[in-house]
Parts: C-alpha cells; structure tokens; sequence
C-alpha cells in the first residue's frame, strides 16, 4: 500500500512519501521538490509541472493556473469573477452552471471543468510518487485549506478520482502542519496534564490561515481555526505590479495591462523581487529586456519602500490572529509556541505582525514550504496498515455552523437546529430524533453566510423516504444520523423508523425512549443530540462533546442508570421494538453527477494514452536525430579508420539526406516512420560500428584467451616433472588436457595470422563473443581436471586408533 502525502497548492505542489526510513519530500524528474501546479496544452500533448510553467509566457491562452480557488464554484460566483479577470485564459460555463476553462488541444477549442484540470496535475503527481516509490499508487492524502466549503471539498475529491487516486483524508492544511510538528515531540505533557497550546500560521500564495491546537501525548486536538481567504503572496506581488504599471506608463508611455504576456513577465519578475527584498534592505534593481514594443525597462525599489505600499495589506495580518485566540478561550500567556510556515510568512513585516501581537519570538523550525505534504504524509501512514506510526489522535474542527431545517405541520411552518456549532469536533456523528407520519425532507445549510467565504448557504437537501404512521396511528419515531466525516463533508449518514411491536393484546404504549439504545449506554463518550418535533416545537438538546468521532445509532437519555434499567425491564415486559433502515434521497449543491465524472474519468485516461503515445512518438523522431549527429561527429574520429572513403561519401550522403528530412517533410510524421527510418541507417552505420568494438575489445579477449593457455600449459609441464601438487592426477585425462591445449593453441594462432592480414575497414576474421565463449569452453573442459582436490589421507587418525 502507498503511503502519499500531496500539498496541493495554488502556486506548486510537494509530495512527502513515507519510507522505512521516515518521511521524505520527493523530487520530480527535473530534481525539483517543488512541482508547479501548471497545466499547458499544445495541438498534440499536454505539459504539466515545470514544463508547463515554462511555457506561461509562450502559450499563454492556453496554460492553465491559479484554478484552485474555481472549485465548486458556479461560473456566476463573484470570486470566480473576480479572478477571471486575473487570469490570461478564457473562464467557460459549463452545462452544469459550474465554472471551466476553455482552452486550445489537439488543434480545436476544448472545454474543461476544474475537476478535470486538477485531475490532470493530480495524475501527474500520481507518476512522479511511482516513479520515486517504483509501485503503482492509489491511496494519499490530500491537503486542503480549513476554509472550503463542502462543495469546494467535493470538487477536490472528484479530482481525485479522476486522477485515479484514492483520497483516504481531505486534511486542513493547518492541521497537517500540527501533525508534521506534535508526532516526533518526546516532551509533550501527559494526557492527564494541561496541554501545550501552539499557534500555526500558514500563508501561502493565495491565503492566509491560522489555527491554535492543543497538545499532549500521543494527542492533538485543534481548538479554533481563522483565516483570510484573499491574502497571501500574490496580493504583494500585485502591489508590486500595479506601482510599476503606473511608473512604467509614466515613464516609458507603455500601459502593460494590455498586454498579457507582458503582464505575466511583469508578475514574474516582481515576485523575484519580493523574495529578494526579503533578504536585502538596500535598493534592489528591475530590469527587463525587451518587454514591450521592443523596449527595455528598469526601476528599482528597497525594502522600506514596499513596506509602506503594502501597508494595508500587512494591517490584515492581525485580525484572524486575534480571532483565533477569542475563539480558542486563551490569552497570550497561555500559546507555548508560534509556528509559522508558507512562502509569504518569509516577508519581514509579516513576522514583525505577528512578534507584535504575540509578543514573543516566532518559530521557523518547520519546513516552510514542506510542512504541509509531510504532515498529509504522516496522516497516510497512520491510516494505512503497511506501516506502523506511534499512536497520535487528531481531532480537528468544523470552520463554520451548521443547521438543520424541516417543514412542520403547524403554523410556523419550519423548524430548524444547529447540528454542528462552529469549531465543534470532527470527525464527528450525531443522532437527531423526530416524530413523522410521511417522509420528510431536511435542509442543511451555514447558519452564519457572512462567515463563510462561499455565496451560497446551502449545503443540500436529504429527504428521509418511507415514513408511514405506526399500526396505532400514532406518529413513527425516526432516528437520522448526522456526519461530519473525516473529510470535513457533511451528510446524512442514515436514518431508521423505530416500529412498536405489542405483545399478547396489549396496546398499551410502550417506552420510546429507551429501546435499542441501551446498547450502548456503557459508553460514557458518547455525544447524542435529541430533536423531538411534536406539537408544533422543537426541543434542542446536546450533551457534552467528545474528543473522537461518535458514530452511534442509540439515543442518550439524561437518566440515571437504575430509572435506564427500570425502562428497559418494562419496555421487555410490555412490548418490544424494532428498527428499520429507510431510504434516502440527497441532492447536495453543487455535486457532480456520477455519469459526469464517469466521463471525466474515461477522457483523462485518453488524454493520458495521447501524451504516452506522442511521448514514445517524439522519442523515435529524437533517436534518429541523435543516431544522425552521433554518427556524423564519429565518422570524423574514432570510425574513419574503419570505413573506405568510397562508403564514407556515400553514408556522409545518406546522413545529410536524413537530417534535412526530418526539419522538412520528416517533421511531423507518425512513430513508425522514425523507427523503420532508423533501422535503415543502421543497415550503414552497424558494420562500421561492428568493426570499431571488434577492434577495441579484441585484444583485451586475446591475451585473455592466451594467458588461460599458458596458465594450463605450465600445469602439464609440473605434471610432467612429477610436481606432488598434481601427482593425483589420471593420465588419461591429463592427456585429453594436453590434446585440448594444442588445438586450441592452433585455432588461436590461426584466428590471429588470418585477422592481422586484413585490413581495419575489412569484417574481422574471428568476433570477440567467439574468443570469449573459447575461453569459457576451456575453462569447463580443463580447470574440473587439473584443479581436481587431493583425496584426503586419515592417517593422524588411524594412528590414534592403534
């Protein structure tokens, strides 16, 4: 089983795989951890990573990035139109009202929806771990930020599956980098102790995330996340575009805004600057060549400069972190630690932002750009069963509230509930009691819209189908569990009908409260939320939260233990229950249709066929290119001894012929061409070769052959001499010896007078493979007899004896 972890960011992606020797970010095959989350496509394959990034400048309708923020996203969002605006490639609708790109393959216009183009660098990603790993990959863990929504989460994990990997957790990229901290500290206080509270900051590209989480041995427990969801190194780097459009239009009469790849040059080179002023506070210099109607442009800027243009950007840096701390219940004194990780946290002024209100030092043990693909890593092996990690809890939080509503018979209409507060525990499962004759549907939705960085409130609709009145008429007791899974997705887990089944003719009603339930009621960490919607109000009641997930079908009551048992004995005596599954039908905003992500699935398994086959098609065109100037540059050097001018004009011909075909009408033809184009200059070039490697390895296989010779000679002329380390030996097959020695002594000299009659563009006499298998038949023929052991003589022993 593979053990992934992939940081899925907007600018690049790292993946983290664990090994037997821990956990360790791969490299691709550029030798780069860091992989761009860039897509480009071209008429005949795609690009995807460094190579794609490469061609941002060149191909810029269509390369794709910046798409993450797209995800479950309707076209008509307004963040989807406020970066549609940034991006130099066309946004599309799609017909599901979501939003994709429109994009140039394969010579015609191709829409694609964000969930293929993110299946695409995921796919990618997938290849790169094989081939560090040297095994198919399906399992991962895949890194998110805590502020998605479950639309946005949805859409991620449909990537996923497209891509063909199986996401065993979405994790909060926060909660990763908690994870990749608190599993290798020895010194976290026990369980029975108080926990050690530690800030993690996290901005990236595109956002800003803060999250305080509680530690103690073997435990991690997230207390409250916040987050800016429109701040992160971009919004600095377009700082720095926006003052140099204005200067460069100033002062050079260019407005750079109109045109794109001099506006992607622009954003390139200032988000090198931005890193350079990162480490200098000195003047720092802007030069472009070429940048504009032939223009050359330059301008510098320092430190203290970009400091006070960015003043109201760095003003936002404080705001989530005072939120996480109300939200969180703590004060200052009570953060043992403040972790930060994410390119732009490098930024100076940001970690003077946070010294300032935390009032102590910031720590930058973690790995600021690895920390978050290591910690999805870990949290892959502690998921799989190939490894063995040191027991570690993760409980982490709901970003935002969620509540439930239904339609009631009376007048108000509806009743509503919150099921999940915000930073509530999760993974996390509640049961909901209600009290139906017919089915009903439940709505949920973010209690709180303000908060959620998403236009739509609603989550989806689940209708809980089969409800009937019981035999009595009275209304059916339905059970409907509630999930926050270990995704952060929210559902309706399952719901069941509690039917009254009366014994011996007695109709009396019996107990419902206590039924089947009692199961269960051993366990003390069991959170139960009761909604009982009878005579037109609703009762809402939870008990105390746990730290794990509760996935639990009873319902808790707030009785003591003898009133439980006095219930259920009556309940035995006067009647029994039974509990039915029931059916239900969910409609979730913004989910993708299985038939469509069937058909994405299929089309990211055609384009992948398409690039292997392109891949394997320029392969053969570059071999022959590479067998045309190899061989060229050899026939001046090491084979002009090994060919007559007559065949050297006449290859020399058939070299240059080839080279002009393959920048003319050989430039695009299919992969058989090159091959059989191959194998035809070959047909010239391999006797030359031959000859070449004949003459090189030759007499290296000669002297070999002519020392064993020796070797053997000089055993039979110790046999000779009555030499006691061969007196053992059987005549007879010393003779075979000798008779074996002398022919091969005479097809060795035979094979050596006829070769060096020949002349060096002539075929060899005598190959290598034949001197060096003579060489191995001598061995097996003469070293078995004259290496024959002594038979051991007992003598010491039999002395003893006597």
């Amino acid at each position: 089983m593979s053990v992934v972890g992939i940081d899925l960011g907007f600018l690049n992606c790292y993946i983290a795989v664990a090994r037997s020797g821990g956990i360790e970010t791969i490299a691709n095959e550029y030798s780069d951890r860091c992989t761009p989350a860039c897509i480009s496509l071209g008429s005949r394959t795609r690009a995807i990573g460094n190579a794609a990034k490469s061609q941002i400048v060149t191909n810029v309708r269509n390369t794709l990035h910046g798409f993450k923020k797209l995800h479950g996203r309707s076209f008509d969002d307004p963040i989807v139109q406020t970066e549609r605006i940034r991006l130099p490639y066309e946004l599309q609708k799609m017909p599901n009202g979501s939003a994709g790109v429109k994009v140039r393959y394969l010579e015609e216009e191709r829409p694609f929806a964000i969930e293929q183009v993110t299946g695409m660098l995921l796919a990618k990603l997938k290849e790169t771990s094989e081939n560090a790993l040297k095994k198919p990959v399906a399992d991962c863990v895949i890194s998110i930020p805590s502020f998605f929504t479950d639309a946005e989460r949805r859409s991620v994990m449909a990537a996923a599956q497209v891509a063909g990997l199986n996401c065993l957790r979405l994790m909060n990229e926060t909660t990763a980098v908690a994870l990749a901290y608190g599993i290798y500290k020895q010194d976290l206080p026990p369980l029975d102790e108080k926990p050690r509270n530690v800030v993690f900051i996290d901005m990236g590209h595109s956002a800003y995330q803060v999250s305080v989480c509680a530690f103690n041995k073997g435990k991690l427990k997230v207390l409250a996340t916040t987050f800016d969801p429109y701040l992160g190194g971009r919004n600095f780097d377009e700082a720095l575009v926006d003052y140099f459009c204005d200067e460069f239009k100033t002062k050079y009469k260019i407005n750079v805004k109109e045109n794109s790849r001099a506006l992607l040059r622009l954003y390139q080179e200032c988000e090198k600057l931005k890193k350079l002023m990162s480490a200098n506070a000195s003047d720092l210099p802007l030069n472009i060549e070429c940048f504009m109607n032939d223009l050359d442009v330059s301008s510098k800027m320092n430190r203290a400069q970009f400091e006070q243009l960015c003043v109201s950007l760095f003003a936002r840096v404080e705001p989530p972190l005072k939120a996480v701390m109300e939200q969180a219940n703590l004060q200052r004194e009570d953060v043992s630690s403040i972790e930060i990780v994410g390119g732009a946290t490098r930024i100076p002024a940001v970690k003077e932002q946070i010294t300032k209100f935390f009032l102590k030092d910031i720590s930058t043990t973690l790995n600021a750009d690895e920390a978050v693909a290591r910690g999805c890593a870990l949290q892959c092996a502690i998921l799989s069963p190939a490894f063995k990690v040191r027991e570690f809890s993760i409980t982490d939080t709901v970003p935002y509230s969620i509540t439930l509503r239904w339609k009631t018979s009376f007048e108000d209409g509806t009743g509503e509930c919150e099921v999940f507060c915000k930073n509530h525990p999760a993974p996390f499962s509640k049961v909901i009691t209600f009290h139906k004759k017919e089915p009903f549907e439940l709505e949920a939705f973010y209690t709180n819209l303000h908060e959620v960085p998403y236009p739509d409130a609603r989550i989806g609709n689940f209708t809980i189908q089969n409800v009937f009145p019981q035999s009595d008429g009275d209304s059916s007791k339905v059970k409907v569990k509630v999930r926050i899974n270990i995704h952060g997705i929210f559902s309706v887990a399952s719901a069941s009908v509690i039917e009254k089944q009366n014994i011996e003719g007695d109709h009396s009603d019996a107990s419902m409260e206590t039924e089947t339930s009692f199961k269960d009621e051993s366990k003390d960490d069991v959170d139960k939320m009761q909604v009982d919607q009878e005579d037109g109000h609703q009762k809402c009641h939870a008990e105390h939260t746990p730290e794990e997930e509760i996935d639990h079908t009873g319902t808790k009551t707030k009785s003591t233990p003898s009133e439980k048992q006095d219930r259920l004995n009556q309940t035995t005596k006067r009647g029994k229950v039974k509990s039915i599954d029931l059916p239900i039908q969910s409609s979730l905003c913004r989910q993708l249709g299985q038939d469509l992500l069937n058909s994405y699935i299929e089309n990211e398994g055609k384009m992948i066929m398409q690039d292997k086959l392109e891949k394997e098609r320029n392969d053969a065109k570059n071999a022959v290119e590479e067998y045309v100037y190899d061989f060229r540059d050899k026939l001046g050097t090491v084979y002009e001894k090994f060919i007559t001018q007559e065949d050297l004009n006449k290859l020399s011909a058939v070299l240059g012929d080839t080279e002009n075909w393959l920048y003319e009408e050989g430039e695009d033809q299919p992969k058989q061409i090159y091959v059989d184009k191959l194998q035809e200059l070959k047909k010239y070039g391999q006797p030359i070769q031959m000859r070449y490697v004949e003459h090189e390895e030759r007499p290296k296989a000669l002297t070999d052959l002519g020392r064993k010779i020796q070797l053997v000679m000089k055993v039979i002329e110790a046999y000779r001499n009555k030499d006691e380390r061969y007196d053992h030996l059987d005549p007879a097959e010393m003779e075979k010896v000798e008779k074996y020695i002398s022919e091969a002594m005479n097809w060795l000299n035979s094979k050596m007078n006829a070769q060096n009659k020949l002349s060096l563009t002539q075929d060899p006499v005598v190959k290598v493979s034949e001197i060096v298998a003579k060489s191995k038949e001598l061995d097996n023929f003469c070293n078995p007899i004259i290496y024959k052991p002594k038979p051991k003589v007992e003598i010491a022993e039999d002395n003893a004896k006597e």
